[in-house]
């Protein structure tokens, strides 16, 4: 089978492959040979092959067949529990906030656009008529979108197990990858917000003191429902990230 980010050369079995940016991007046909293609590209054979046809099946070329977007709906819950239980189960030392952090970055659209894009997805989703006509742009968004709908359909199909090993296999390079940056505070305390459908975190200007050419900022972030925190610094940007940084470490979300 081949892994996530390995290329996908060779025939094609189906029409359009490779061009789903371009005008010529012809109809996909799901045919005995479609499949086995699929199945060496995301390494997971189907038993209900009605289920891989569904996750791949654009609205746009719904026609009497249903589209991904209800499987989508599952297979988001489904990613979303694997990698949190990978990460508490990995890292039994990492604070809540860390995890969620991490948890967000792994599991967003982007994330799963790429992983998509890498094993050649992208090729593989049938859209409509006038879609290919127009050259349909195959998005991060769409592909993200289809590789939910996958997960969902494997979890369908093989049970939490096969849809488990699917999601570590394909993502394991992004779980072991180091974080090579830390983020900075500001970023943190949003994504952490954001993990938690909270509001983003807003910033307002308490004073500004000092001569104009050295000023001092005191700047407070605020979440809702939570207590704000005042930072200090000589730019508005220190201020904040001030703010930002007492904020995790009142909160205990980030030492």
């Amino acid at each position: 089978m081949r892994r996530c980010g390995q290329s996908g050369a060779g025939p094609s079995p189906y029409a359009g492959a490779g061009s789903s940016t371009s005008s010529d991007r012809l109809v996909v046909r799901f045919t005995a040979s479609l499949y086995g293609d699929v199945a060496e590209r995301i390494g997971y054979a189907f038993r209900d092959k009605s289920l891989l046809r569904h996750a791949l099946t654009h609205a746009s070329s719904k026609g009497k067949r249903q589209d991904y977007e209800r499987l989508e709906f599952l297979g988001d819950r489904v990613l979303a529990l694997v990698i949190a239980e990978y990460l508490f189960t990995a890292n039994p030392q990492a604070r809540e906030g860390d995890m969620a952090a991490r948890h967000s970055a792994l599991v967003r659209g982007e994330t799963c656009a790429a992983v998509g894009r890498a094993m050649g997805l992208d090729a593989v989703i049938d859209v409509g008529a006038r879609e290919r006509e127009k050259g349909m742009n195959l998005n991060a968004s769409l592909i993200g979108d289809v590789m939910e709908a996958l997960i969902a359909a494997i979890y369908l199909d093989g049970g939490l197990e096969a849809a488990r090993g699917f999601i570590l296999r394909n993502w394991q390079d992004l779980l072991a990858a180091p974080r090579v940056a830390e983020k900075d505070a500001k970023t943190f305390l949003q994504e952490w917000a954001l993990a938690r459908a909270l509001p983003i975190p807003s910033y307002r200007i308490i004073s500004r003191e000092g001569p104009e050419h050295e000023p001092v900022f005191e700047i407070a972030v605020e979440i809702e429902g939570r207590k704000p925190m005042v930072g200090t610094g000589k730019s508005k940007r220190a201020a904040e990230q001030d703010a930002a940084r007492g904020f995790l470490i009142r909160e205990k979300i980030r030492k």
